[in-house]
């Protein structure tokens, strides 16, 4: 029987990673993006190479209620990878109201929202698995990414209070807190300021995406089957 995966933020760079490791082993995928349909349709041609189902779904999870659009397109699942995210920097004072109302419906209200809906599918099967890609930020906080962080470590809190709530029904629930990553969401930053970033970080070097994906596919498997309400930090020792 085939198992599926619901990936949020298919289309970046962790996203991709994580798709392509999962379909590696076997998942078929509903692959979700916003607006970056070429990074999304690049994925879906190196999927071909996997024998899967890949199911694309549009939805933009920094609107309110936008997450209804995924529930509306998920039939069978085994596990969901909250991934969608993005960064915002500037002083808390210079926030405004809009963006972070976007920034919470992104990192946490559509999340919880979707899982809401879609949980029942994973407690009527007695397993199952959910994890939340966070951030060291949602750990520790980081200067001028205040609501960022806030954002991130909210992420941290729903996946331990979830991992309670549902461990007797067989799902288990973790959060993933990378470090630094080498995605686009790195591209406005200078080689001096990546340089100084890798300078912090013991291991010398800033995450791969597949790091990423390897912590994800370890969390879902049976190697892992007694792990839950955890946060795995992988950043080379940055945060400790």
């Amino acid at each position: 029987m085939k198992k599926f995966a619901l990936i949020t933020g298919a289309s970046g760079g962790i996203g991709q990673a994580i798709s392509l490791k999962l379909a590696e082993e076997g998942y078929s995928l509903y692959l979700h993006y916003n607006q970056n349909q070429q990074g999304l349709n690049r994925l879906v041609d190196r999927l071909q190479a996997f024998d899967g189902d890949y199911i694309p779904i549009q939805a933009d999870l920094s609107a309110r209620c936008g997450y209804k659009k995924i529930v509306q397109n998920i039939f069978s699942l085994d596990a969901i990878i909250h991934n969608s995210g993005s960064a915002q920097y500037g002083l808390l004072t210079e926030l405004s109201e809009k963006d972070t109302e976007a920034l919470m419906n992104l990192h946490v209200t559509s999340p919880l929202l979707l899982t809401k809906e879609l949980l029942p599918k994973l407690l009527s099967k007695g397993s199952g698995n959910i994890v939340v890609v966070s951030s060291i930020w949602g750990q520790t906080g980081a200067a001028c990414e205040v609501a960022y962080s806030a954002a991130k470590g909210a992420q941290i809190a729903f996946a331990k209070a979830l991992s309670k709530e549902v461990a007797l029904s067989g799902v288990r629930v973790n959060a993933v807190a990378p470090g630094a990553v080498e995605t686009a969401m790195l591209n406005d930053f200078t080689e001096e300021e990546l340089e100084a970033v890798k300078s912090e970080i013991p291991m010398g070097r800033l995450a791969l995406p597949d790091d990423i994906a390897n912590t994800v596919s370890f969390l879902l498997s049976e190697k892992a089957s007694y792990i839950t309400g955890q946060v795995l930090a992988v950043n080379g020792g940055w945060y400790t």
